[in-house]
């Protein structure tokens, strides 16, 4: 196709949140209006929004949710889809299963554009922390499934979340379509590197560990920190940064305190600016991100696009890319395994430095390249609908004169 599509993207969750998705959705838009087609973002409305951006954004009222501070709930009033249509829509790719699939439906309806979802998250995981009934939990993963299933085509961001979308009843198929990094390949200059070190006062003969991501328990923070713990006992010096920010940050910090590593924790909450977060991969020596939790491991490829190995857990969706000892080290999910990964390590750095370029080298993957797939399957659906909604013609059957039959005379009466 040589015309510009009309992109219609839907999420949850878009800036001025943090997040994975968000991430995903603002680099979506920015290449595909950039080098492709034209962009609407749907998206809930947030306090401290600017949206100036180089494509539309819509947005639409919500509140807060009583289960976490972080996140907004949409509210789908009827004029949602009225708004949206005031921009052509040729094609609808929704990123989360809760109010942004609400509102695509009758979208799809009216526009009759097909609807693409990417399933970026383990929602079971999410769920289950977020209500304690088992009733309320089926009921939610059911909500997620019926909110997938309508759709054209399901994307997943890994083999391991198109798995756990299918743990969860779905059985449709599902294509996996990566996501990338918008970091440039390749680490960040010294002179960026020695700010860090100054700012935190990082020993240039200690090594430094790294976490990037939400501080939530479910992220494997718990085992990090009592990994550390038994690497420390066993006479390992280091310092561990942990960037980022949560609604378990507070006791993430006291239970590393009460470990007595108060001295080689760093904690420096969110960090917003994308510059500084590549000098804080770029300055440390390994990343340690033992998470099951998440299904593609964004922060993996960002921490080797700027030529940082990871620890991760030998099964894990974020170690599907990986090649044990080559470019990461996979370890079993428990601290005493974690801990022999930091023992070993830190009294062998010249390894983290090697692993660490081999990283750079085998796992780097662009956003450039991820939309770039993404728009040409975007191409491929809307041909496959174009060429299904087009009228069936009847072919013209060749008339053959046939003769006449002769006239029969009719019987006669008998008498």
């Amino acid at each position: 196709m040589s015309d510009r599509l009309n992109v219609c993207l839907l999420s949850d969750s878009f800036p001025p949140v943090i997040d994975g998705v968000a991430n995903v959705m603002l680099n979506y838009s920015r290449i595909i209006q950039e080098k492709y087609g034209d962009v609407v973002v749907v998206a809930p409305r947030y306090p401290g929004e600017s949206d100036e951006y180089p494509f539309t954004v819509v947005r639409y009222p919500s509140v807060m949710t009583p289960i976490t501070a972080d996140y907004r709930m949409g509210l789908p009033v009827p004029s949602i889809v009225r708004d949206i249509r005031k921009h052509p829509v040729d094609i609808i790719h929704c990123h989360c299963p809760f109010i942004s699939s609400i509102v695509a439906k009758p979208l799809r309806q009216i526009t009759g554009a097909p609807v693409v979802f990417t399933y970026h998250t383990k929602y079971d995981l999410d769920i289950a922390h977020s209500f304690d009934s088992e009733l309320v939990q089926t009921v939610a993963k059911k909500l997620v499934v019926t909110n997938i299933e309508w759709c054209d085509e399901v994307w997943a961001v890994s083999r391991g979340a198109g798995e756990n979308l299918k743990s969860m009843g779905y059985h449709g198929d599902y294509r996996v379509m990566e996501n990338g990094v918008d970091f440039p390949k390749g680490p960040v200059g010294p002179e960026s590197c020695h700010a860090v070190s100054i700012e935190h006062a990082l020993p240039p003969d200690l090594p430094v560990f790294l976490y990037v991501g939400r501080m939530m328990w479910y992220k494997g923070i718990k085992l990090i920190l009592d990994g550390l713990l038994k690497a420390k006992e066993s006479g390992a010096a280091f310092k561990m940064i942990f960037a980022g920010g949560g609604e378990d940050f507070d006791e993430i910090k006291d239970l590393a305190y009460a470990h007595g590593l108060k001295n080689d924790c760093i904690f420096t909450g969110p960090v917003r600016d994308r510059e500084k977060l590549r000098a804080y991969y770029s300055r440390a020596d390994m990343f340690l991100f033992p998470s099951t939790f998440d299904t593609s491991g964004l922060a993996v490829r960002e921490a080797a696009a700027c030529g940082l190995a990871s620890v991760l857990i030998r099964g894990s969706s974020a170690a599907e890319s990986v090649t044990d000892e080559q470019n990461a080290i996979l370890i079993g999910e428990d601290s005493n395994s974690l801990a022999w990964a930091v023992i070993n390590l830190v009294n062998n750095r010249e390894k983290m430095k090697t692993l660490g370029s081999r990283a750079l080298d085998d796992l780097y993957f662009s956003w450039d390249t991820a939309v770039k797939n993404a728009y040409e399957r975007y191409e491929q659906i809307c041909e496959s609908r174009k060429s299904l909604s087009k009228p069936k013609i009847a072919h013209k059957l060749n008339v053959v004169n046939i003769p006449k039959p002769a006239h029969k005379p009719k019987p006669r009466n008998p008498k």
